[in-house]
């Protein structure tokens, strides 16, 4: 190795501490090959990827591994001046590597992109118990969608999906491709608005209603309720408007009445079809207001 090259400085490691910040960068130090059993000494000190380890031979030949080639004499490996072997690779997981050769398990980090991280590692050093702990820990906690939305592609397969559910069902047509005139000024930003409070309601209540996505319909943007495999309202957003010289398409942001509409289909899975047509207040309503109905109707359902 060349002395051209610099590793930062760190304080040093114990086997299963994670490394600190990297420090100001020393004098570029010559490298040199030698065997690692001729050391001398039981302690190892390590720079893996400018991270700073101690640990013992003892520990890094206890598996077979990469580690135990290099360390029993089978590969030589890279010194500097001041006995600090270098390992060419990211040292962000190399204390739980450590961990896993000393006491044969680890606690994985959390969540699964760091899991992936050490996974990477354990492959590279060639720790096959370690690698097997890693995969089966990625298997059995694959990440569930929090909500599942059908975007229906025909009028047959929205039909089976309706009348197949056993949930109420909202569902959303938006396809601004549909319109034969200019659009008014605030139209494309109330169409976001719909499509962004469909995906609100659709996250707090996919549990207890089947929502459904069409972007082939007739209608530029228009929501639907069935209940029981029969529509029960439905709240058209567009609207055509003479300007002074040409049509144009309106399309409206009626969020009291899509929150009215979307409780009262809630409110239908709760007493079946004993349908409770409820009105929420014009000028308070919101997803906050919606769920308090909401929680309030289930205590007292018969109010």
């Amino acid at each position: 190795m060349s002395g051209d090259s610099c590793l930062p400085q760190h304080h040093t490691q114990s086997d299963c501490t994670s490394p600190t910040p990297p420090l100001a960068c020393p004098k570029t130090k010559t490298c040199s090959y030698r065997g690692a059993v001729g050391l001398g000494n039981k302690y190892v000190r390590l720079n893996v990827g400018g991270n700073l380890f101690y640990t013992t031979l003892q520990v890094l030949t206890r598996q077979n591994s990469m580690l135990k080639a290099m360390f029993s004499g089978k590969k030589e490996v890279f010194t500097d001046k001041e006995g600090w072997i270098l390992i060419d690779r990211n040292g962000k997981h190399f204390g739980s590597i450590l961990c896993y050769l000393r006491d044969g398990t680890v606690a994985l980090p959390k969540g699964r992109q760091a899991v992936q991280e050490l996974l990477a590692e354990a492959k590279y050093y060639l720790i096959q118990g370690l690698v097997e702990l890693c995969q089966n820990t990625l298997q059995g906690n694959k990440e569930q969608p929090l909500c599942v939305i059908p975007v229906v592609t025909s009028s047959k397969e929205e039909e089976r999906l309706i009348q197949s559910s056993s949930k109420p069902v909202v569902k959303l047509v938006y396809n601004r491709s549909n319109n034969k005139y200019s659009y008014t000024s605030n139209s494309d930003d109330n169409l976001l608005k719909n499509i962004e409070l469909f995906d609100r309601l659709s996250l707090s209540f996919n549990g207890r209603v089947l929502f459904i996505k069409d972007v082939i319909g007739d209608e530029i943007c228009c929501w639907s309720f069935y209940g029981q495999g029969r529509k029960l309202a439905e709240v058209c957003c567009t609207s055509i408007v003479y300007a002074t010289e040409k049509k144009q398409t309106k399309v409206e942001f009626p969020e009291a009445r899509i929150y009215e509409e979307t409780l009262n289909t809630l409110l239908f899975l709760a007493v079946g079809s004993r349908l409770q047509p409820l009105s929420l207040p014009r000028k308070q309503h919101g997803l906050s207001t919606f769920h308090s109905v909401w929680t309030q109707y289930r205590k007292h359902p018969t109010r």
